[in-house]
């Protein structure tokens, strides 16, 4: 299932992507968590040439129209980001007051030895899952991630979810520096 249709062919292309938690586990349930995802992105956009249009991070996937400015290219972007992040949330799993610690470092632990693709955690299943916006409408798209956490009845209006760029859209202050479509 999935692999091959879902390639990047254009390095500099814009594309829906998808990162998800190995499992589809809850782990964005903690701002600190959260946060780190907001600051790898903001770092992102600030040095390494990412653009991001659009964006939603749910309980255990992110959603974002993104690409990257030349030379920067996104699978690099993605390789590197899921990189750091994945470090940087396996740190704060340790060090913060969590309940699951436990069990969510035993998780990734067994994801990272079954796979052997990650030293010592494993965060982020392999595929991202990109959709090159020339081939959809990147309106709908941009809609389906606002809408997000709407569904997830997180919020009613989807501007009042801080975690996604319908804040930008609904000309409120968002956490990213995005361009907007």
């Amino acid at each position: 299932m999935g692999g091959s249709r879902y390639i990047i062919t254009d390095q500099h292309q814009t594309y829906f992507i998808t990162c998800t938690v190995v499992g589809w586990i809850d782990l964005f349930t903690r701002p600190e968590y959260k946060d780190t995802i907001v600051d790898s992105l903001n770092h992102c956009i600030e040095n390494k040439g990412l653009i991001v249009n659009g964006w939603v991070l749910m309980t255990n996937h992110i959603h974002f129209i993104a690409r990257c400015e030349a030379p920067n290219k996104i699978s690099d972007f993605l390789r590197d980001f899921k990189k750091f992040t994945s470090k940087k949330l396996a740190t704060a799993i340790k060090e913060i007051p969590e309940s699951r610690r436990d069990w969510l470092l035993d998780k990734f632990n067994f994801e990272a030895r079954k796979t052997n693709r990650a030293e010592n955690y494993k965060i982020w299943q392999d595929d991202n899952h990109p959709i090159d916006l020339q081939e959809i409408d990147a309106y709908q798209k941009l809609h389906y991630i606002h809408d997000n956490p709407v569904k997830a009845a997180i919020v009613e209006i989807p501007e009042h979810y801080i975690y996604s760029s319908a804040r930008d859209y609904a000309g409120l202050k968002g956490l990213l520096k995005i361009e907007l479509i």
